[in-house]
């Protein structure tokens, strides 16, 4: 299949909910590629605007380069065009160019920018980062907004200015101001996706940013309350949105919060509730605890989320 074009995957990605599949892996820690094209075939089937495959919950910071080009690759032929499939790139700049240029050859439509490794840098140090990695790819590239790479809106003008192909914005820092400042600053020449841990729970203040879509880590194992979520937000259904809050999405939180990594060890375990599989997280992540799983389970049993398998 070819690649969306920049402009195309902007405006695929800005059109609705948002996934990052985990990944799966056997007892031995190896990549399990036939769970995870079941996994990816079954998410494709429930209307999802794009998923970034070895991204963050699909843990992208414990993949090799090899790894990255197979997984991407193994999401791109099961997807087989029903939605956008995005990589991932990060890390050293040589890193960075190397893994966006093994999305592009796998077929992947767009590459998600994780923040250089460890280091802090100026803005003239990320802009110059970003450049590199953009100008090193045709695909349309995301910057991922947290952590160390924190980027002003003037660097995020100048970059909009001279890259088309950097094409989006995901946030992961949750400063209302600084959103509003970037918002205002570059308007639609971005698509802004919110990327904040669990990002339901910012969806609909966002929206009123201009953050018009997010990440759902919960669609990997619950995709029908996930979109069902999405669209109460995009109609701002108040009532909908905050039931759904209170009834399932905060008290998994109180779940997800009880260890660091819990984030993407949860999701797992989730698959695991509902009557799939989700395998093994790898080191430094660790599995949940037989008691928080059993705290998970009654929370979906509780919200009568439906599993869905």
């Amino acid at each position: 299949m070819p690649h969306l074009e920049p402009s195309a995957l902007a405006s695929q990605v800005g059109s609705g909910l948002l996934s990052f599949p985990v990944t799966h892996f056997d007892a031995q820690q190896e990549f399990a590629e036939e769970p995870y094209r079941e996994h990816i075939e079954w998410l494709s089937d429930y209307p999802v605007a794009g998923l970034f495959a070895a991204g963050g919950t699909g843990e992208y910071f414990s993949l090799t380069l090899d790894e990255v080009s197979r997984v991407v690759t193994a999401a791109v032929q099961q997807v087989n065009g029903r939605t956008a499939v995005l990589g991932p790139a990060g890390g050293s700049v040589r890193s960075a160019i190397a893994q966006a240029r093994a999305v592009e050859a796998a077929g992947g439509d767009g590459i998600l920018l994780f923040p250089p490794y460890l280091t802090e840098a100026g803005q003239a140090g990320l802009e110059a980062y970003v450049e590199a990695v953009c100008r090193a790819t045709r695909l349309g590239v995301i910057v991922y907004h947290r952590a160390n790479a924190q980027y002003s809106a003037a660097t995020l003008q100048r970059l909009a200015d001279r890259l088309p192909n950097f094409i989006g914005l995901k946030d992961g820092v949750g400063s209302i101001e600084q959103m509003t400042h970037i918002y205002s600053t570059l308007g639609d020449r971005l698509t802004y996706v919110g990327g904040l841990p669990t990002a339901e729970t910012f969806a609909l203040p966002y929206l009123e940013l201009g953050v018009t879509t997010y990440s759902s880590a919960m669609f990997n194992f619950v995709p029908e309350f996930a979109v069902d979520f999405y669209n109460a937000v995009r109609r701002r259904d108040h009532a909908a949105v905050f039931s759904a809050l209170r009834d399932f999405v905060h008290p998994y939180l109180d779940v997800r919060n009880r260890v660091p990594g819990y984030a993407v060890s949860i999701v797992k375990a989730g698959l695991d509730a509902v009557g799939r599989t989700g395998g093994p997280v790898r080191p430094p992540l660790q599995e949940l605890t037989p008691a928080d799983r059993a705290d998970l389970a009654r929370v979906i049993e509780r919200a009568a989320v439906p599993a869905l398998v």
